[in-house]
Formats: C-alpha cells, structure tokens, sequence
C-alpha cells in the first residue's frame, strides 16, 4: 500500500484548571472522555483524551492541564484555530447553547463556501464549529447534544505563519497534500487520503508579533498514518530533506515522532495502533487513572498529587 499521511491523527493543547476543562469539553461539548492518564515528561500533570466513542484518529483532542499556566498568545508560529464538523444547519443550537453557558463566541460567518462559528474555551483557546452537508463519522452524543447536532472530529486546524511558503512545501512535497483554495491571505491545503479531518489552513501574518504557547493554546498538531512502517517512512524522507525528528517514542496509545516545521509549528506523525483500548475496555474508557508502566509503581504518590475530578 501507497506510504500516506492520513490527515489529521489528534490535536494536543494546554489548559489551565483541570476540572473546567473537563467540565467544558465533555458538558458543553458533549465529547466523551476517553482516557485519563499523566503527562509522559510530568507524571504530575494530567494528560486529558477527549474524542469519539472509540477514539478514532481524526477526532482526538488532548490537553496537559496545568493549573498556574499563564495565558498564550495568538500569533505567527503557531496552530491557532481548531475546526470540528457539525451537521448543516446544526450551528443555531450550538450558538443558543453558548449563550446559556456563558461562552464567549461569534455569529456565524462564511469561508470557502462553508458556514462556520468561532468560539472560545475557558482558556482561550479558539474553536471552529464548521457545517459539514455529509460527514459520515458516527458522533458520540450525550443527552444534551444529540446526532443532529454533535459534532463529528475534526474539519481542519489552522496555523498562522510568518511565512507560508516553506511550511506548504511540508504539507504538499512531504505529507502529500494539495492547494484546494485560497482567499486572500488564507490558504488551504487537503489530503484525498481520507474524506475528513484532512484540511490544513494556513494564514500569512508577516510582521505580526509570534505567539506564545500557554494555557489555551495548541501545543502540537499530530498527523496520522497506519502503521509503524508508514511512520518510519516518513522519519528518513524528513531526515533527507534536513529535518531533526526525533526517534519513534512509544506514547502507550500510539508511537509519536516530532520535528517543527520551518514555520516553528511542532508537528508529530502518529500510528493508528495500538489504539485506547490497549489498557480499558471501550464501555470503561476514560474511567480509570491509567500510568504508563515507569510511573506505575508511583500511583499512591500521583493519585494523591493530582487534582481529584468531580
């Protein structure tokens, strides 16, 4: 089979209050909550999994909650808009559910012919619900937020760059994407991999003042691909063409690798397997502090360390 990267495999972001975030991404958003565990450099740091049922690459958003994190800031350098699909004529119910819960967020508004409405999390990290006629995913719902509206993973994720050239070279000559569309100083770019969560946006912003990466902002975008030997294809074409990307790093529920991208955004290439259900049936999903096998003989000293989730 042809060596491809599959579009988008989960979007890993920082918070602040760790049980805000989990309130607002699995209540106000209606995601299920997939797996929690600790961050690999930080085991007293949570790492928090949000996505679908099964948490299906391309649906996947992760957050390290730090509680005392400063705020980011929004600026060249940076992924600065995560897009999810919702169902057409879906965005009336969401923008009447922001109002309740106080969230802050834009009237709808139109880009490449698509509708869409830009909110905020509790962090500010900025969000894009995008109208989708036909996403076939099957969504995870909740009683709140139903199939007709739920949302179904990923539609795209944007970075601002100083400079868009060399990171779209990344995107068209290495991972194999495509200019479907542009306006003015948008452009965005698609894989025919796969039919969803396969666009990347990029948005020139020269002489804006980079951005920093804080609480409520996206950490690392991860593309996806099958298998490890699709991954370590993709390490040696990086290699050739003068990347540092660092060795695979087994991440329990995937194997990551990582480079930054010319335009300072750090990228990780990611497998589909093992998957969430190496260490948690799928109906326990995210019902257990699950510890990568280092830190399991330092449970009693973590669990008492982290913050307890209502």
């Amino acid at each position: 089979m042809e060596n491809k990267i599959l579009g988008l495999h989960h979007i890993t972001a920082i918070a602040g209050n760790a049980q805000r975030n989990f309130n607002f991404y699995t209540n106000t958003l209606g995601l299920r909550f997939l797996k929690k565990t600790v961050n690999f450099d930080d085991p007293g740091t949570y790492h928090f999994y949000f996505g679908d049922e099964r948490g299906a690459a391309g649906t996947i958003l992760t957050f390290f909650p730090w509680e005392h994190m400063t705020p980011g800031r929004r600026g060249p350098g940076q992924a600065t808009e995560i897009g999810y699909a919702v169902p057409a004529g879906s965005l009336d119910f969401w923008m009447q559910r922001f109002e309740v819960k106080g969230i802050t967020y834009n009237k709808p508004a139109e880009k490449f012919g698509e509708r869409y409405l830009t909110f905020l999390d509790p962090d500010g990290l900025k969000l894009e619900l995008t109208e989708v006629a036909d996403d076939p995913r099957t969504p995870w719902t909740t009683p709140e937020v139903g199939a007709e509206v739920a949302t179904r993973g990923f539609h795209h994720i944007t970075l601002t760059l100083s400079d868009v050239k060399a990171t779209a070279a990344v995107l068209t000559d290495v991972f194999g994407y495509k200019l479907v569309a542009q306006h003015v100083n948008r452009f965005r770019y698609a894989t025919d991999a796969l039919g969803t969560a396969n666009v990347v946006e990029l948005v020139a912003a020269p002489g804006e003042g980079r951005g920093h990466v804080a609480a409520g902002s996206v950490h690392h975008v991860a593309f996806r691909v099958k298998d490890d030997a699709t991954q370590l294809y993709f390490r040696d074409l990086l290699l050739k063409k003068g990347f540092q990307v660092t060795p695979q790093i087994d991440r329990q529920y995937f194997h990551a690798m990582y480079f930054r991208e010319p335009g300072g955004v750090l990228f990780e290439i990611a497998t589909d397997n093992p998957g969430f259900m190496v260490d948690e049936p799928l109906a326990e999903l995210g019902t257990h502090l699950m510890l990568p096998a280092q830190y399991e003989s330092q449970r009693a000293a973590i669990e008492a360390h982290l913050p307890k989730l209502a």
